[in-house]
């Protein structure tokens, strides 16, 4: 549980860097950045140890920047801007495609005043830049926010991959580092020499961190599930592509026809749904999904079940240290975002009540509604290494999100007087 869920710090203006160049582990793979755009503040922070902080700058009026969950995905000691003038960007680190990074510059004052990257100032921006790899998540809000140690049993723990007969039976396994240049790894080792012949097993290896992400089903991931079942029914719906061509179409209006369901009206109706999960013996259809990338590139998608959907879920992040697999140990640090869903959206995504990201018990009364099936859970077990993260969110997969990006939420301020529910 948490004891303390601190979305507000008191971070004055910073009218100066401050940094402590840090001993990180895992070569940096566990920081996050934080920046607010309220204090226009950037704080480093490896679990809920902060490493470093800066003033910044952040985009003025017409051009400001944009809030959510990012990640590094590209680091230049020196680039050039190829929408302003190739305005000079030393040590830049990109956080979407579009054009938005972290930077170098010689202006930052105490206010907004970029195009909408964040700027810094030089020696700070020379300091992380050594800090961080690709990879490194940034956190852009308006009132800053602090990540919190936090457990619960939803969370997802590390499993060892390997099979339990690869193992030696008396083996325990010890921490040791073979080169002091290489990351620790874990070996099995016999208190007694073994006897000529034997064999011993390593039993990790070290994984890139992985991104998770849960979010509610959207049109794509529906027709992917219709064109599945449809095909297992025998009514031929065609390739699996989550595109409603006339072969899935017709296919669509051959089970209506066959089940007695309204041919007009929405294509893929939550009757139409039901009824399709219903004859194929799959039970009510999921609310949610599940999706996993590492280094960029997805891995896992499967659906999960989401309780109580009319109810938001917020948007949620939390991130791995000092993962031990072969102990099931893990530590895990939280935060809980602001980002106002508009009534489009909710009457889409059929929600009747929103989320306070100010709730303290927002993380668990989450957690507690989601249900993953457990052949996925091991498997993302499995995958789980130091820098691992979970992001949890109504809208999940932002624009910014595509080939060569970690999964991007975009978050929007709650505007002042709007009600929470």
């Amino acid at each position: 549980m948490v004891s303390r869920l601190i979305l507000g710090v008191s971070l004055s203006l910073l009218a100066a860097t401050a940094y402590t160049p840090p001993a990180l582990a895992n070569d940096g793979r566990t920081l996050q950045i934080i920046v607010s755009r309220d204090a226009q503040s950037l704080v480093v922070y490896n679990g809920d140890q902060v490493v470093a902080t800066s003033k910044v700058s952040t985009g003025k009026p017409g051009h400001s920047t944009p809030t959510g969950i990012f990640s590094i995905l590209e680091k230049k000691k020196y680039h050039e801007s190829n929408l302003y003038s190739n305005a000079p960007m030393p040590y830049m680190q990109r956080i979407t495609w579009s054009g938005v990074a972290l930077h170098e510059s010689n202006h930052v004052p105490n206010y907004p005043a970029s195009h909408g990257c964040v700027r810094m100032p030089g020696k700070f921006a020379k300091a992380l830049f050594q800090m961080t790899q690709r990879g490194a998540h940034v956190i852009i809000t308006d009132e800053p926010v602090v990540p919190v140690a936090f457990s619960h049993s939803n969370l997802f723990k590390p499993h060892n991959p390997l099979i339990e007969e690869q193992l030696m039976s008396d083996a325990e396994l010890r921490p040791t580092t073979p080169d002091p240049v290489l990351r620790p790894v874990e070996l099995a080792m016999n208190e007694v020499l073994p006897k000529l012949g034997a064999t011993a097993t390593a039993v990790i290896e070290d994984m890139p961190p992985i991104r998770i992400l849960i979010t509610r089903r959207g049109a794509r991931e529906a027709m992917i599930d219709a064109q599945t079942l449809l095909n297992t029914l025998g009514y031929a719906a065609g390739d699996v592509d989550g595109q409603a061509g006339s072969v899935t179409i017709a296919a669509i209006n051959a089970f209506k026809t066959a089940n007695n369901l309204p041919a007009k009206g929405e294509l893929l109706s939550p009757e139409f749904m039901a009824a399709l999960y219903k004859a194929a013996g799959k039970g009510t259809p999921p609310s949610g999904q599940i999706l996993v990338r590492q280094k960029f590139k997805p891995i896992i998608e499967a659906p999960v079940v989401i309780d109580q959907p009319e109810v938001a879920l917020g948007t949620l992040f939390f991130e791995a240290t000092d993962v031990m697999r072969t102990a099931g140990k893990v530590e895990w640090h939280a935060l809980s975002l602001d980002n106002h869903l508009s009534e489009q959206q909710m009457k889409r995504l059929g929600i009747t009540e929103s989320a306070d990201a100010k709730d303290p018990d927002l993380l668990s009364k989450t957690l507690d509604r989601i249900r993953i099936p457990d052949d996925v859970r091991r498997k993302i077990e499995t995958l789980l290494s130091d820098g691992s993260s979970l992001t949890i969110a109504d809208v999940g997969l932002g624009s910014e999100t595509g080939q060569g990006t970690d999964f991007i939420t975009l978050t929007k301020k709650t505007p002042k007087g709007k009600s929470k529910s």
